[in-house]
């Protein structure tokens, strides 16, 4: 009984761990359906690919296989790691959790809660503050209940109302609420449609986004020299995104045709992942050479590669993640990240190791370089961009300290003293 579960605690860590079906498939090499079925008991699993699962959600392969005392013990062990100023005795997790299951029990229950709630707080804050038709709606919902109530209030004001006028806001008071009541159901109608996570409408860059991981941020047409066009109808339906599309692909094309795959691989294969090394072999700026790099197909560069692109006001432009990084669309992301930083300093090369804060802390290489874009007339003052390349750590042993933390937003942060914080944190003590 408990080896026909393995499926149902693979699928729990893997939500717990913030991934889609189709992003663990990809990493351990197997289709999205044949997950699907693993997950759902409906087939068996062991040997290697039991092990790459369990590494990919950065477990132990026994953790998955033994059941609910291993994943106890592995909650435990989490919680323990995410407590801000605490620190618990995690050598005795074994007697605590053998000694006190109900009280074990709990604990991991309420921690699962947490990360829960973090990860809906993230989500809500970074959609409400982006997301267009949410931000219309809750503003004509908003607007008309004022209006309600104001006009609630003149009625219920002592004395008599000329019966004109008295009719006339009735007349109102009746339209205003048909009015909310049809906005109330839009909306709701809204955020029962777009639940999935897939769902990007009124989203443009994150429909292109959406596309691209799809195609695994790997477009085999556009290397052999297609016409971009072509490609974004094929893929896009939208004006909006078709237009997005159209710079994206525009620089993926271009990339490609000065750094060509085969020349690409036989130069990481003599010289390793050095983009300063690749720039001056290509004669490239260093900006193509990290986009090239996070565009590259899955199996020739040894870790998974993020990208984050942003411009000079810190809005997010393109954003491919990788597991453990995230980064809010617009004006909450931490400002620690080298590719905000690298604004600050443009046309020089920015190298850091990260640690990203939260519920699970993952540390990576990062590369940032900003740099202006092309005018068009003499006098204009340059519009500047920042490219940052992320690279999963996946051995930290012996590496020290890293030299930036970051966290996904100050709201959910959980560092206790940072000179960048903009407002307390929800995690905060006393707040």
């Amino acid at each position: 009984m408990r080896d026909t579960l393995t499926g149902s605690r693979i699928r729990e860590r893997r939500l717990i761990s913030g991934l889609k079906q189709a992003q663990l498939a990809r990493q351990v090499g197997i289709s999205a359906s044949y997950l699907n079925l693993i997950e759902h008991n409906r087939r068996r699993i062991g040997g290697k690919l039991l092990v790459d699962i369990a590494s990919a959600l950065s477990v132990e392969p026994s953790v998955l296989t033994q059941g609910v005392e291993a994943t106890l013990i592995a909650a435990l062990r989490e919680a323990a790691a995410d407590a801000v100023g605490q620190e618990a005795e995690v050598d005795a997790l074994d007697e605590f959790a053998g000694r006190f299951p109900g009280w074990a029990g709990v604990l991991a229950q309420m921690h699962r809660r947490v990360v829960s709630l973090e990860r809906t707080v993230e989500t809500l804050s970074d959609r409400l503050t982006h997301d267009p038709h949410l931000a219309a709606s809750m503003h004509e919902v908003l607007s008309t209940a004022a209006a309600i109530r104001s006009t609630a209030a003149i009625l219920a004001e002592p004395g008599e109302l000329d019966a004109q006028w008295r009719d006339r806001f009735h007349r109102n008071l009746h339209q205003d609420a048909e009015r909310l009541a049809e906005s109330s159901k839009a909306l709701v109608a809204y955020l029962d449609e777009s639940e999935s996570p897939g769902d990007r409408r009124g989203l443009p860059a994150e429909e292109v986004e959406a596309f691209l991981e799809r195609r695994g941020y790997s477009l085999p047409e556009l290397e052999s020299g297609q016409d971009v066009s072509e490609v974004v109808h094929s893929g896009l339906t939208s004006p909006a995104s078709r237009a997005v599309a159209e710079q994206v692909l525009a620089q993926y094309a271009a990339d490609a045709r000065v750094m060509p795959l085969t020349e690409l691989r036989a130069a990481l294969d003599d010289c390793g992942l050095d983009p300063l090394h690749l720039a001056a072999r290509f004669s490239v700026d260093l900006p193509t050479v990290l986009r090239r790099l996070a565009f590259l197909p899955e199996g020739i560069l040894q870790r998974p590669a993020g990208l984050a692109v942003c411009d000079s006001s810190g809005s997010i432009l393109f954003f491919k993640p990788v597991p453990g990084f995230t980064m809010p669309r617009h004006g909450e992301a931490c400002p620690l990240w080298p590719v905000f930083s690298a604004l600050t300093r443009p046309l020089v090369p920015i190298r850091r190791r990260v640690t990203q804060l939260g519920r699970t802390a993952a540390e990576f290489e990062c590369f940032a370089i900003a740099w202006p874009q092309p005018v068009t007339e003499i006098g204009r003052e340059p519009v500047y961009r920042s490219v940052m390349l992320v690279l999963p750590i996946e051995d930290s042993k012996g590496a020290g300290a890293s030299e930036v933390e970051v966290g996904t937003s100050c709201r959910i942060c959980p560092k206790s003293r940072c000179d960048a914080r903009r407002e307390p944190s929800i995690l905060s003590e006393g707040f």
